[in-house]
């Protein structure tokens, strides 16, 4: 089954804006008055136009023409799976994820032959723009229901409510919402050059944008420029931060606020236990490493917000 309403969003050439980020595009209506309304939702997922797409352990389930996707039947796969309501399509249909269990075998189900389920990174780089967005969403939810699944205020066992969107403890009465964690990732730039760096675990070459979370208390322009010194010696005045995007990323659930900030020096003081390395590089390097043509490094692919950031500074006028 396909998805109908779905088109890929026009992509600009800078990436600048963050509806067309990758992850970002939402192709639906959230309808969140919904929700509530546990009477509507039953009806829903039994309704012929109904949408289902199926996730298991933070993967989703894909066919050769892209994210598969199921009718109302989709629940007959195991009824006690977890759920959530996306929302709303432009046609009115009404879009579900199913999560299925870690151990669901597929090759004795409804979908045996027809599709598996991917890694999401390589997954999401076969679908269309907006489903991607769908099972990043899908994604960092049932992640964060899997590990939250007591209260914080007196630790008892908390229930889902509110369609996947809210759980809440029986015991006290405490509500819990999804988490989202900004995180800053940045360039420093000077005098038509700016910083990239990679971690020791990375492979050889591959270098990118700095980054680190927002603390309690920061700003994002705040935390990129202490990130900055704090990882790499550079100095910067949060000031200076130019915004370039953000993007939704699912690991576990964090949103990137990308930014580029004017630096004050160019030595480099490494804090070896983030960074195995960092080196500072001109726009026409920035630009052949991100065609691939560079003999030594790598960047990140198109569908990371680092890729995009480098790209917007790479292409400006020195």
């Amino acid at each position: 089954m396909q998805f109908p309403s779905l088109s890929k969003p026009v992509v600009s050439q800078s990436m600048t804006n963050s509806n067309d980020m990758p992850l970002a595009a939402n192709p639906l209506d959230r309808a969140a008055h919904h929700r509530t309304d546990e009477a509507w939702l039953e009806a829903a997922m039994q309704q012929d136009n109904v949408l289902f797409f199926l996730m298991r352990n933070g993967e989703p389930f894909v066919e050769k023409q892209g994210l598969f996707w199921m009718g109302p039947e989709a629940r007959k796969l195991s009824p006690a799976a977890p759920w959530l309501f996306m929302g709303e399509d432009k046609t009115g249909a009404p879009v579900f994820a199913l999560n299925l269990p870690p151990k669901f075998d597929v090759d004795s189900s409804l979908i045996a032959g027809v599709g598996n389920f991917g890694e999401f990174r390589m997954a999401v780089g076969a679908i269309s723009a907006m489903e991607a967005n769908l099972v990043s969403t899908a994604r960092s939810l049932f992640m964060w229901h899997a590990s939250h699944g007591y209260c914080a205020k007196c630790g008892g066992r908390v229930g889902v409510v509110e369609a996947g969107w809210k759980s809440q403890c029986p015991e006290c009465g405490a509500e819990h919402f999804p988490r989202t964690d900004p995180v800053a990732i940045m360039l420093a730039v000077k005098d038509g050059k700016c910083l990239i760096g990679r971690q020791a675990m990375w492979p050889a070459g591959f270098m990118s944008c700095l980054a680190g979370f927002c603390e309690p208390g920061e700003t994002i322009e705040q935390a990129a420029a202490r990130e900055l010194f704090e990882e790499a010696g550079i100095v910067c005045d949060p000031a200076s931060a130019e915004y370039v995007a953000c993007q939704p990323w699912p690991f576990a659930s964090s949103l990137m606020v990308g930014l580029i900030l004017e630096a004050e020096n160019f030595e480099i003081t490494l804090d070896k236990t983030e960074l195995d390395e960092a080196r500072w590089i001109t726009r026409a390097e920035a630009r052949e490493i991100l065609s691939g043509k560079h003999p030594e490094l790598l960047c990140p692919p198109s569908m990371a917000i680092a890729h995009h950031i480098l790209k917007t500074w790479a292409l400006r006028d020195d």
